[in-house]
Parts: C-alpha cells; structure tokens; sequence
C-alpha cells in the first residue's frame, strides 16, 4: 500500500467546483477535450476541464522529487507531518523546479518549460482527482504559477480514485516512451523498488511498465540496495548521513560497477567485494567514470596501499572468523580480512563525506577534519588511479604489435577467399595484386629487422619470418 495522505483542506468546494465543471462539460455541445490514461488494468478516456490554478494542490507522493525531499530536512518534516500546508506546499514547490542532480541549483529544464508555456500556451493537460491534487502535470503546475497563468487544462479521474490510484496513474503516465521531462535516475529507482517491495509485483511485469528488460530491473534494485547500504555506513554520531540525491549524476559508473561486479563475482566473491568497495569509493569521491573504470579488484592492494596515509589504513587483524545469523543459532564464514579492511576505508570517508554535506550544521573543527580526511582520500586515490593509468597503458603498448599482426593475419585470410572467387569471374588485377605482393615483402623486411632489434631470444615465430625474409642480424 502507498502512503494515504488523505484530502486537502479545500477538498469540498474543489470537489464542488470540478463537478459542476464536468457537468457543463457534458451539457455544451461541442466535441468535449478528453485525456487517455491506464486505469486500472485498461485505457480510460477522461474529461478535460479548465480549472483555476489557486484550487489546486501539488501532489505529497509524486514519484518526480521524492530522493530530493532529503534536502532540506526541516522543511521535509513539515511536509511529512502536513503536506496540504502553506509550507509543504512551497517546499514541494521549490523541489519541482530546481536540478535532480544539483538540488542547489535551479533546472534550465524548468525554465526552458516556463518559456514554452509562456510564448506557445499549454499543450498537452494534466490530470488532478475530484479533490484537485494534481496526479500528473506537478512541474507544469508550478511553471504557470511562476508566469502568472490563472487557470490550467486538466483531465479529472473517476470519483472512487484512492491514492493507490493516484500512484498508478501517475506511474504510468511518466513511464510513456514519449514523455518528454523523465524521472530523475535516483526517483526511478525509488520507484521501481516500490513497485518491487511495497506491492510485490514480478521483475518481468514491472520491466513491461517502465519499457525496460529484467535484468534491467535487477541491475537497478542491486545499486539501490547499495547506496542504502553506504548511506546506512555513512551515519555519524550526530546523526549526519549521505543521501540517496548525493548519487543522482553517477548513473553510468554505478552501471558499470554492477557489470563489473556481476562478472567478477562468478570467479570469486571475495575479489568482487574488493572491487566494489574500491570503486563505491572512487564514486563518493567523484572520479570520472574513465577513471572509475579502471579500478579492478587488486587495486587496494597494489595500488592505494603505497598511497594512503597509515593512519586512514585499517588493521585487518581483528576481522572476524565467522560471523553468527540472527535467529538461526547458525554461524557462517565471515567477510575476508582484506573485505574487512577495505570496508573500514570506505567507512572513514563516507562518514567525513556526511559531515561536509550537512555543511554548517555541524561543529567548525569536525568540519576542516572532514574537510582533511576527504582531502587525503582524494589525493590518494588520484595517485593510485594514475599509476593504474599508466599499467593499463603499457599494457596496452605490449599487446599493440601482437594485435596489429593478427589484424593483419584476418585479412590476409580475407584475400585468400578473394582470390578464389577472382578465379570464377577473371576479376582479379594481377598486376594490382603483384604490386602489393612486392609492398608486402617490403614492410616484412622491415618487420623481421626491427623484431630482431626487440628480441633477444627468437620464438619459432620470429625464427621463420627471419627465413622467409632471408635478413641478417641488424647492426646495433
């Protein structure tokens, strides 16, 4: 069940109001406006009517803001307690218009909308039950207020609609392949988690109505369980925590960790933890996703251990052997010390990462040590990244001649297949071909010369090529 916030103040004289506005609807003689909408398992055509702004009310439980009513935690408590107040209501206003990922900053997606009501006029309706909370059309709402429009186009549900309702429809409605403004990526989360846990619905289903696949789903659900988990490991003493908005631009690196980790974890679960620690950090800290990238599973131990300071290192001698499930009377084998050490890393800076989000609510001195630890953290990390650059790259530069060769290789099997078809049509230029035929002797003259100078010891592959090219050793 979604939550009941029940009816606004105003509820009788709007319900009112949209009553004898569907009925002169009904009575006029020209072709009624009508609005499609999933009601209940099938499409329903509803009436359109024009209502005035100020009988109206924001919806509390739209999926569109929910990650980002953590800004303000003050304000979000009045808006939980009383979201038909003057209060919840600006809140939920001031959320509607300011960036999913930057909740600090004001949306040029909301002013690019506030710009197109105002030279073109409403398009499209939005849609609001008999007691005038607007099911769809939030930000729309919130736009014509901003520009001085009085009234607003809006489709009406059936009278028995219940919040149950209201959360469907306005699920479906945002989820339309052609809607033009998305859920931002952490509320889309949040709402297939909901459509998951609160009514237990299957991934195939809920993979249908978000036009998305399975494994999509459970991709989703499986990054959604670990932000909560490092918001969990973040909290302070005082309270202090990360937020699920925190992660809103780090979309394709949480991705590409869960590809990495789903890949790593069929070799060794113990290495994927590592990896998943390693990189989760590398988020917190904002590292581009190149670099995120490249961290693998041996990146603590070959690379930030030569970088991070002792004291923000953890002892891996008091991890436990096992560890006990509640309930079951039952031990299992515990996290291995090295999972156990980089947890208490990661640790260590999502709790310095909390108390710098808070900003002036904690103390002054607690926060230039967050301020320290992050500061540490970020140039460790930086350092360690850079020498996996610099591996990844040399790497690379090893296996660049091998795989040119065997580029090479390909197409000369491709030539070989040419000639063949050449001899049913007399398609092939024989002086063309001896031409690159000479060309090739040239460039595997110069490649045994220069493999001679590379290679001390000649495999049985070097051994023939400097036989078929009949070339001498080099002079040094």
């Amino acid at each position: 069940m979604f939550t009941d916030f029940g009816s606004p103040p105003n509820a009788a004289s709007t319900r009112a109001l949209v009553e004898q506005r569907v009925k002169e609807q009904r009575e006029s003689n020209g072709i009624p406006e009508t609005l499609t909408v999933e009601w209940r398992g099938r499409p329903l055509h509803v009436e359109v009517i024009d209502m005035p702004l100020d009988a109206l009310v924001y919806n509390p439980g739209t999926h569109r803001i929910r990650a980002q009513r953590s800004l303000d935690s003050g304000r979000d408590a009045v808006l939980t307690v009383d979201p038909w107040s003057s209060e919840g209501q600006d809140y939920l206003r001031h959320l509607l218009t300011v960036r999913p990922s930057e909740p600090d900053h004001r949306d040029p997606a909301f002013d690019e909308l506030t710009d197109s009501l105002e030279q073109h006029k409403q398009i499209e309706p939005g849609l609001i039950n008999y007691d005038g909370i607007l099911v769809n059309g939030n930000t729309r709402c919130a736009a014509l207020r901003e520009i001085g429009i009085a009234s607003m186009r809006v489709g009406v549900l059936p009278e028995s609609c219940t919040w149950d309702d209201i959360n469907d429809v306005e699920l479906s409605l945002q989820l339309r392949p052609d809607q033009r403004r998305d859920y931002s990526y952490i509320n889309r989360l949040l709402a297939i988690d909901e459509q998951r846990v609160q009514l237990n619905r299957e991934l195939p289903v809920i993979a249908k109505a978000f036009h998305t696949t399975t494994k999509s789903c459970d991709r989703d659900l499986w990054v959604l369980a670990q932000l909560r988990d490092l918001i969990q490991r973040s909290t302070t003493v005082g309270g202090a925590s990360l937020r699920l908005m925190d992660f809103e631009g780090s979309k394709e690196k949480l991705s590409e960790l869960y590809r990495a980790y789903e890949s790593e974890h069929l070799k060794s679960k113990e290495r994927a933890d590592l990896l998943r620690e390693a990189r989760l950090t590398a988020i917190v800290l904002d590292f581009s996703k190149t670099d995120v990238r490249n961290i693998d599973a041996d990146f603590y131990i070959r690379y930030l251990d030569k970088t991070l300071p002792e004291e923000y290192k953890v002892t891996d001698s008091d991890a436990p052997a096992t560890v006990q499930i509640p309930g079951l009377n039952r031990e299992v084998k515990a996290a291995g010390a090295g999972v156990v050490a980089a947890r208490g890393i990661t640790d260590a800076l999502l709790r310095a990462k909390a108390v710098e989000t808070v900003g002036g609510a904690g103390s002054s001195a607690e926060h230039s040590a967050a301020l320290a630890v992050i500061t540490s953290y970020k140039n460790s990390f930086d350092q360690a990244i850079e020498s996996v650059g610099r591996d990844i790259r040399l790497r690379k530069k090893r296996l660049a001649a091998p795989d040119r060769i065997n580029e090479a290789c390909k197409d000369l099997e491709q030539s070989i297949t040419d000639l063949v078809l050449s001899r049913g049509n007399a398609s092939l230029d024989e002086g063309a071909f001896d031409d690159a035929l000479e060309q090739l002797r040239i460039v595997l003259d110069k490649l045994a010369v220069e493999a001679q100078r590379s290679i001390d010891l000649p495999g049985d592959g070097l051994t023939w090529l400097i036989a078929a090219t009949d070339i001498k050793q080099p002079r040094l």
